[in-house]
């Protein structure tokens, strides 16, 4: 390409005219002078020239693609197992009253699997809960000078029972692949809304701060939201992860977001137990999805070791330590030495149930919850069943349970999909880690803890969003194909 080049200017003499320096005034060799710009050709170039606005359609549109792709990502199917080791479990004959199967049949679709048997187990733990509930809070709530009725546990925890019955009923009737969906903003909402609890909206109630104030004189804990979300968001990783989930990145990626909610739960609301069993529902979910359970046993076993170790330490040189959990701690090691402050609750406990004999004292005949033992009516109500029915009711408790989480492995065997067992499966170890935890805190196993007895112990927040699970389970087993379709 030929280079130009700009040529000197050269003066001419006074001599050489006017006219012709006129004409030769603006030629600067080769450059050529520049074209005028019309005005109607002239850009604007002022900055007030008005940006292509982004409509909220277009941004809403943009954000279901990603929930339908997130749907997608929900309908990954289980593993096939071996044919030579495993069978598909054939729904048994429901042994529910053949009444309530037909009041309730009428809004199940023909061919439309129903677990009945887990609805018919939820109903009775509901029923016996509130008649519990009552023996066991009636005397504390006479005698309570703000309260002054032996009704008002009993009503208040009726009310929110016939709540979380149609909330259950509602939440089985959604697709649950929905609330896949939008897990991690639920995962998200849980978090803000322990991060409220330090806000002026918390609530402290007998010296803990984990409740949140609400309209109507109402309360929120947002550690039971955390649970579900837990559960919902956990699963849909590792569906999203898929064979990376077993791989070490992606259960780091898994227990980090579980770390995450456990220690909100920890530092926001101050609660170790509840984070103690959100993190395990986590590393429970991991286990189910990896294929191999030898590095899960190590990791128990070391586990375990360790905390001997730690406790065993904390017990030597931290017995005057003012912290309220390495107490709990030291009075669990000792509870005689501590038997008027620290384990007064527990030592209580094992006096009801050891009084109570194999059939009880008869319902309402309890001694120890007259004023002796605290709050019987949230984590040490099993005391009272076991003092009034003896450990024949508490038997009867066990196999409830039993036969609840049946129906949920059951359920996550056959689920359609990965989404939806894994769904039951996080529902299930809540279950057990919540009755295990309790029934080892009743009986002295574990230090003492604010871990309530599912269904049963008073507690408007968790029967609300324990009913919402039941109906989350209930939605998995209407999707569960019979065989012959």
């Amino acid at each position: 390409m030929k280079s130009r080049t700009v040529q000197p200017i050269r003066r001419q003499s006074k001599k050489s005219g006017r006219n012709k320096n006129r004409k030769s005034s603006h030629n600067f060799g080769d450059t050529q002078p520049m074209r005028p710009i019309r005005d109607e050709q002239r850009p604007d170039l002022s900055d007030t020239q008005p940006m292509r606005p982004i409509g909220i359609r277009a941004g809403y549109r943009e954000y279901q693609k990603v929930i339908d792709r997130r749907r997608e990502v929900l309908k990954a199917p289980k593993p096939v197992p071996d044919k030579r080791y495993s069978r598909r479990e054939k729904p048994a004959k429901s042994w529910t009253p053949g009444a309530l199967r037909r009041a309730l049949g009428k809004s199940i679709a023909k061919g439309e699997y129903f677990d009945f048997d887990m609805l018919f187990v939820i109903v009775f733990l509901m029923c016996f809960g509130l008649v519990m509930l009552y023996s066991a809070s009636a005397y504390e709530a006479q005698v309570d000078v703000q309260l002054q009725d032996d009704m008002y546990y009993f009503s208040k925890q009726a009310l929110i029972g016939v709540a979380g019955v149609v909330v259950m009923f509602l939440v089985s009737r959604v697709d649950y692949h929905i609330y896949g969906a939008f897990a991690f903003e639920i995962y998200v909402i849980s978090m803000i809304l322990m991060a409220l609890v330090r806000s002026p909206l918390g609530v402290t109630l007998n010296g803990a701060r984990r409740w949140i104030r609400l309209p109507g004189n109402l309360t929120l804990q947002p550690a039971e939201v955390t649970k579900i979300a837990v559960i919902l968001f956990i699963s849909y990783e590792l569906c999203r992860l898929g064979k990376k989930a077993s791989k070490t990145p992606g259960i780091i990626r898994v227990l980090a977001f579980g770390a995450i909610a456990a220690g909100g739960v920890m530092y926001l609301t101050d609660n170790l137990s509840t984070a103690i069993i959100v993190m395990a529902i986590t590393c429970i979910l991991i286990f189910v999805i990896h294929p191999k359970t030898r590095p899960f046993l190590i990791i128990i076993g070391v586990t375990v070791a360790v905390a001997a170790v730690l406790i065993a330490i904390l017990a030597a040189t931290a017995a005057d330590s003012d912290n309220f959990r390495i107490q709990r701690i030291i009075s669990w090691l000792n509870p005689e030495a501590t038997a008027d402050d620290g384990s007064f609750q527990v030592l209580q406990g094992l006096y009801a149930i050891g009084s109570g004999g194999f059939f009880g004292k008869g319902l309402g005949n309890s001694t120890q919850k007259l004023g002796v033992i605290p709050e019987a009516q949230n984590d040490m109500i099993l005391v009272v069943i076991c003092e009034e029915l003896g450990i024949f009711g508490a038997i009867i408790i066990f196999i409830l349970f039993g036969l609840l989480l049946y129906r949920l492995m059951f359920i996550a065997k056959n689920a359609p999909d990965l989404y939806g067992s894994l769904i039951a499966t996080g529902i299930f170890a809540h279950i057990a880690l919540q009755v295990v935890f309790n029934v080892a805190v009743v009986t002295g196993l574990f230090p003492t803890t604010g871990i309530t007895l599912p269904f049963i112990s008073y507690g408007g927040t968790a029967i609300l969003f324990l009913m919402a699970e039941m109906g989350i389970a209930l939605g998995i087993s209407r999707r569960i194909k019979l065989e012959g379709e």
